[in-house]
């Protein structure tokens, strides 16, 4: 471990902010293995992806979490936060890194949009064992005791046994008790979507948008169909999108 005390450090960050039910509850799970460390967005980032600040500065400011917790809030995405926590603002560097939990499921194609993965997947790439969280209701008053259950287990598993290099952790846990964990691949899918179009009191347009989640793929072992028969479904991700089999079937081809 980093510290002395032998006790694991552990970043925790999110995309709902700093104040969301989902973190303190995370927290509340991770303070049983270590030393935590509340670093995520000052406000609402859902849906941010892997997007990074370059044209601003980023502040942070010190909080306190329900009098228990300290940590800092930033003006930045969920992958500034877990960024400059590393690079910045954490005296001890993270044995872990664990993100959520996200109100609403990050299974399938969420994957690519979500902010709480992308906390994660930016841990990854830092080079620390990384986990994201979330539950599937979208409810802040949801009852989470099922999502922080599945996140105690996966967060002993990880620190005793590790992941491999470039490998994230996705958790995505239905709402309320835990029935069980199983391990899933990510469901094809994709939204379609449309864009409510609207005008303002000023007589300006604006849009909405709306759509559904459609699945494009099949088998028991899809995220989306375990979390759907009531399991929490657990998915080793990678940053890496290249595109192997392919790859290797244009090695003769020149161009």
């Amino acid at each position: 471990m980093s510290n002395s005390d032998d006790k694991p450090v552990i970043l925790v960050c999110n995309d709902d902010g700093i104040f969301s039910p989902g973190i303190k509850a995370l927290a509340e799970v991770a303070d049983e293995f270590g030393d935590v460390e509340i670093i995520a967005p000052d406000r609402q980032q859902s849906a941010v992806g892997h997007a990074v600040t370059v044209n601003t500065p980023l502040r942070s400011r010190s909080f306190q979490l329900d009098g228990r917790f300290t940590g800092q809030a930033v003006t930045g995405t969920p992958a500034d936060s877990v960024k400059l926590g590393h690079d910045q603002l954490m005296k001890r560097k993270p044995d872990l890194v664990v993100s959520g939990i996200n109100h609403g499921s990050n299974a399938g194609v969420n994957i690519l949009y979500s902010g709480t993965v992308s906390a994660a997947t930016e841990g990854t790439i830092l080079g620390y064992p990384s986990i994201a969280v979330s539950c599937t209701d979208f409810d802040e008053e949801a009852d989470l005791s099922g999502a922080k259950d599945a996140a105690r287990k996966v967060i002993g598993y990880v620190l005793s046994e590790g992941l491999p290099r470039g490998v994230t952790m996705n958790l995505n846990v239905p709402t309320g008790p835990l029935k069980g964990i199983k391990w899933a691949r990510q469901a094809n899918s994709r939204y379609v979507e449309e864009f409510e179009g609207r005008v303002d009191p000023n007589d300006r347009d604006y849009y909405w948008l709306t759509g559904r989640l459609q699945l494009l793929d099949e088998g028991e072992d899809l995220d989306v169909n375990v979390l759907e028969k009531g399991y929490a479904s657990l998915t080793p991700i990678q940053y890496d999108m290249t595109a192997y089999s392919l790859l290797k079937n244009l090695e003769d081809i020149e161009l």
